[in-house]
């Protein structure tokens, strides 16, 4: 090392005579020992300075990528200010020689697989502006120290596996306006000093473990455009001095417990596009105001206490998905509803659709408010199977997989011809750069089953995915789930890095609570059955999959989160060891409550379950009672 030095300083000095620009020997030593610990085989500084002009290194879309100040310093010494090393794999703790560059303003390892504790030497940048460590295996407590980056502009440590509590001297950040850390594993409540970011534009703090009530200081962080709090242990209400976030585009909240809160602290909120209150324990009447928010395109409401009628207004030119299920709403469904690229979802409600329902589609809402076969008042099924999101197959015990390929939007509803079962589907994937898809495909061979192609598709849901089994014989079912991970994998990659978690729900009780394929399974595409009993006494059944805001959201791409399910397998036990009933045969199925009149526009059955919800017949299991029921 001691050789290095003084070839370095030596070549310092020589430039440094002849009036070149050059860069700081220190740095260049700190660099030379990273490319060698994180194996950068294109950072060659034995023939070229690291701040030459025109170095390779030094493009704006070079990555690995480090560029220099040289005009800023005396004596025609440069001093490294970037440094990018973004999605390259890179692992190992961070190394020392990293806290030599002091000048840098501008730091991004993040999608890497970093690992080991952030050191207190991070204080050492105290000019730094930009600093992304998100995506990596970062672990330990978050330094104090941080707070001395009094600079910084964007901070981001999300998906990562810190814990302890933030520290509170990240209020220090006076200058700060983004802040990223969902999913980097936080707990305990969060400090009233992060009220003194007043310049903070974009907060993402889902998927943590923070507890205590949801910051009413967060109100007065009026610069905010852009606020998500989902997937914690926060309790409610919604703080009334939201309503002076008057910037917010973007406002995703929800699984909130405990106290009711009301819409009314949005009535000034008129800059929103995204709108997310789903699961947020929000009560009273619905807000006409939202008819008059120019930009709004995307409102979920789902799964709280709203009551009232829904406002003829709220359906704009702008809107492109409103989700008001399991909510009491009363009245008609609008007679506009119908338009190209509206996804609209009101199961759950008590909303009148006679208008817009053909007669198929009645047909079924009348079959099911009774709680029977759609084709026999008497129940004939003694069980049913499904491939989900794949073609039909039948396994090699002679279990016959039916086809439930068709494709579904935000916000629909597939029953099979024959009305023996029904798939619906909640949510809509916004980020997603290849578009909003809800069937997940693998080439690969699944291990550890001799059914490999039984999961190698799988329905995916942003929300909620309910599968029920129509027309059933009373009497006690064995009910067999199939996962296996398809989308996220388990390599050493940052890739590898997702987590999905969700929960299940059968006939209202929850069975799995932050279910995670990939723990259980002991790996990506590997199979797992997980299998339960359950009892049916209104001849039907609900396995509802419920994404609680929990897990990573964006490995190894934007919106990879939700529940995912490849096939579902129930059975009466008495006859569980053959094969379906001879009545369930194979048969086409059909998209209902879909289209009415137009092409474009998409609607879920809406009092379908609520009345078969209500029902609480003296001796039966109430369906949906303990489930939470999300849009």
């Amino acid at each position: 090392m001691g050789f290095l030095i003084f070839c370095s300083l030596y070549l310092y000095l020589i430039q440094l005579a002849a009036g070149q620009q050059t860069t700081d020997p220190a740095e260049v030593m700190a660099l030379k020992a990273m490319a060698e610990y994180w194996n950068l085989k294109s950072w060659n500084f034995t023939t070229m300075d690291p701040c030459a002009e025109n170095a390779p290194w030094s493009a704006e879309a070079a990555n690995p990528r480090l560029a220099c100040d040289c005009s800023s310093f005396p004596n025609n010494t440069c001093h490294v200010t970037h440094l990018k090393i973004y999605a390259r794999d890179i692992s190992g703790e961070l190394p020392k020689y990293l806290f030599q560059l002091t000048e840098l303003v501008d730091l991004n390892l993040g999608q890497n697989v970093l690992s080991g504790p952030i050191p207190g030497e991070i204080s050492r940048f105290s000019k730094m502006q930009y600093l992304s460590l998100g995506i990596n295996n970062l672990s330990g407590i978050l330094p104090p120290e941080l707070g001395n980056l009094t600079k910084l502009i964007s901070l981001s440590f999300s998906s990562n596996k810190f814990t302890g509590t933030l520290p509170t001297e990240l209020g220090n950040l006076a200058s700060l306006e983004q802040l990223y850390i969902d999913s980097s594993g936080m707990s305990g409540e969060i400090p009233q000093e992060l009220a003194k970011l007043k310049s903070l534009k974009i907060l993402w703090a889902s998927d943590n473990r923070f507890t205590g009530k949801l910051p009413g200081f967060f109100g007065t962080l009026t610069e905010l455009t852009d606020l998500r709090i989902q997937g914690t242990l926060l309790e409610g209400p919604i703080p009334s001095s939201f309503s002076s976030l008057t910037k917010l585009d973007n406002l995703r909240l929800g699984d909130f417990t405990s106290a009711d809160s009301s819409l009314a602290f949005l009535e000034n909120l008129t800059s929103l596009s995204i709108l997310s209150l789903r699961n947020s324990q929000v009560a009273g009447q619905l807000l006409e105001a939202l008819g008059d928010f120019p930009k709004l395109k995307f409102l979920y409401l789902g799964n709280n206490r709203l009551t009232g009628e829904l406002p003829s207004n709220i359906l704009t030119p702008k809107l492109v998905a409103l989700d008001v299920s399991f909510n009491p709403i009363t009245g008609n469904v609008p007679v506009n509803y119908v338009k190209e690229g509206l996804a609209m979802n009101f199961v759950g409600t008590s909303m009148n659709a006679n208008s817009v329902y053909d007669r198929k589609s009645l047909g079924i809402w009348h079959c099911l408010q009774e709680g029977s076969s759609c084709t026999n008042k008497d129940p004939t099924y003694t069980s049913f199977s499904v491939n989900c999101g794949g073609t039909e197959q039948t396994s090699a015990s002679g279990i016959d997989f039916y086809d439930d390929s068709e494709i579904l939007g935000p916000s629909s509803l597939y029953t099979s011809s024959q009305h023996q079962w029904a798939v619906s589907n909640t949510g809509f994937y916004i980020s997603n750069p290849n578009g909003p898809q809800y069937i997940a495909m693998t080439d690969s061979q699944i291990l550890g089953t001799l059914e490999s192609e039984l999961y190698k598709t799988a329905r995916i849901s942003p929300s909620s995915l309910r599968y029920y089994g129509l027309g059933l014989k009373n009497g006690k079912y064995i009910v067999e789930l199939h996962f296996a991970e398809i989308v996220m994998d388990d390599s050493e990659s940052w890739k590898g890095l997702g987590r999905r978690i969700f929960d299940v729900y059968i006939q209202g009780e929850k069975v799995l609570q932050d279910f995670n394929i990939q723990d259980e399974a002991k790996g990506s595409k590997r199979a797992v059955i997980k299998t339960f009993m359950a009892n049916v006494t209104d001849t039907a059944m609900e396995i509802h999959f419920f994404w609680a805001g929990k897990g990573t959201c964006c490995i190894p791409f934007q919106s990879t989160f939700g529940p995912l399910v490849s096939a579902i397998h129930v059975s009466l036990e008495s006859s569980s060891g053959g094969s379906p009933s001879n009545n369930y045969r194979r048969r086409t199925g059909k998209v209902i409550g879909i289209a009415v009149g137009c092409a474009g526009g998409l609607l879920i059955l809406s009092s379908i379950f609520y009345i078969w919800w209500k029902k609480d017949a003296p001796g039966h299991m109430r369906v949906h009672t303990d489930s939470p029921r999300k849009g």
